[in-house]
């Protein structure tokens, strides 16, 4: 065996050593917002079970649809809630835990064509599996889904009743991006978050539209997975080329390294995407993906928020500093995250204000959260760094939100809990509020109240 130089063995030392933690631009609470803003919530309609979501078709902001999580989509048409449900599957979604249930409805974008859209629920007949089924609505009633035109577009089994993810959305590209979270327990127990060979813990992208009348769905070619058959060549190959070669991969994968992304949108000016990822027990935090970056790695197990999973601790249970500044990092680091010491305990987007009619809301995006109450802005100053700003401290429980062709955001709150009870109509009732600037309030509304 050879021998070391003290210089070799210095140098061989070196690559053990973990180098300082490394800069980032990531927002705290306590910033201040590049355009002043003092927001209110206001409600729209209340009375529903466990809203979770909503909804509008393209150009059309006069029909909102509430995903209640037992599996009723209910219809505010004008303002006011329609006694009968425009979606019923409540037989066929399993809703008794909390995070299993109907996660989210998203209108397909040629929906005035075609009439199609889409609803991710947990099936009880498959264990609480994730399923995306396609509805057409019905032919002789815009307000009545056809509940015959199902058709099953993607399945995905669950080893456990929590971390599901649950959002959908068409990205600008017309494709489906598919939330999932890293299978549930606690902890990441399957190792989901950087494991490509599975569809958990990941943003995932497809095309509804199959090539194939037999298919459910096709793989976008420029998935970024997405590994061909080819002859194996060990030489003459570089280390990226190697690099980007994941057989095992499953091809519908977009991001990774998401622990629980159960709301994400996107920019609707310029199709930046805001990943809004439940944390464990210490963090929360917000991702941003520029519009078409694909394969991020966002580092869940490794990492939540910009801290090392699992966190150091000392003898008094609190945070190891020093173990925490020399532990390695991996992947993207969010924009923005806050602690459960004093804001919060579980993250929900709401989304990017995008519209004409309140300019001084024009490009933040809005978040919120369900253990706090407390809603926050995040947008870049004019160097580029992200600002994260509390704006409101409610008594609500988020639970998520939607948004109108016209910019409108939409945020729900319901007051359910992890203890039960196991029939969710028996919570407390929820509410369907919406975001405005504090001077445009309408005279008489019913404002969200304030800790």
């Amino acid at each position: 065996m050879k021998l070391l130089t003290p210089l070799l063995l210095a140098s061989a030392l070196s690559l053990t050593t973990v180098a300082a933690e490394p800069k980032h631009n990531t927002a705290l609470s306590g910033g201040k917002l590049p355009k002043p803003v003092k927001v209110s919530l206001v409600k729209v309609a209340g009375g529903f079970v466990d809203p979770v979501r909503v909804s509008l078709a393209p150009g059309d902001n006069n029909r909102l649809f509430v995903c209640e999580r037992t599996g009723i989509v209910r219809l505010i048409k004008n303002g006011k809630v329609q006694d009968k449900p425009f979606l019923d599957i409540h037989e066929t979604v399993v809703s008794s835990f909390l995070e299993q249930g109907l996660y989210d409805l998203e209108f397909h974008p040629k929906f005035a064509e075609n009439g199609k859209f889409y609803v991710h629920y947990s099936d009880m007949w498959f264990n609480g599996a994730g399923f995306i089924v396609e509805y057409q609505v019905s032919k002789t009633n815009p307000d009545k889904a056809d509940p015959e035109s199902a058709r099953v577009v993607f399945q995905m089994p669950r080893p456990y009743a929590n971390h599901n993810g649950g959002e959908i959305a068409f990205g600008p590209d017309g494709y489906l991006y598919i939330g999932s979270g890293d299978g549930g327990w606690e902890g990441d127990v399957l190792g989901a978050g950087q494991d490509l060979s599975t569809w958990l813990a990941k943003i995932l992208r497809i095309d509804v539209n199959p090539s194939q009348p037999d298919r459910g769905y096709s793989i976008p070619k420029d998935n970024p997975f997405i590994t061909p058959a080819s002859q194996m060549k060990l030489f003459g190959v570089t280390e990226e080329a190697f690099n980007k070669i994941h057989p095992n991969a499953k091809p519908e994968i977009w991001s990774y390294g998401l622990r629980n992304p159960w709301s994400f949108q996107f920019d609707p000016k310029n199709g930046d995407m805001y990943i809004a990822d439940i944390g464990q027990n210490h963090y929360e935090e917000v991702n941003f993906e520029p519009h078409g970056k694909a394969g991020v790695n966002y580092g869940w197990k490794f990492m939540c928020g910009t801290h090392p999973f699992p966190l150091p601790l000392d003898a008094s249970g609190k945070p190891d500093l020093d173990a925490v500044k020399d532990a390695p990092r991996v992947g993207e680091p969010p924009i923005c995250e806050y602690s459960h010491v004093d804001q919060g305990n579980c993250v929900i987007g709401f989304g990017v204000y995008r519209g004409s009619k309140y300019p001084q809301m024009d490009g933040t995006y809005f978040f919120g959260d369900w253990g706090s109450g407390k809603l926050w802005g995040t947008a870049r100053d004019a160097q580029g760094k992200w600002q994260m700003q509390e704006l409101l401290n409610t008594k609500l429980m988020f639970t998520g939100g939607g948004q109108g062709s016209d910019g409108t955001l939409y945020v729900t709150d319901a007051k359910a809990n992890y203890g039960g009870p196991a029939d969710p109509a028996q919570n407390e009732r929820g509410a369907v509020w919406m975001l405005v600037p504090s001077d445009k309030v309408p005279a008489g509304a019913e404002v969200a109240p304030l800790e």
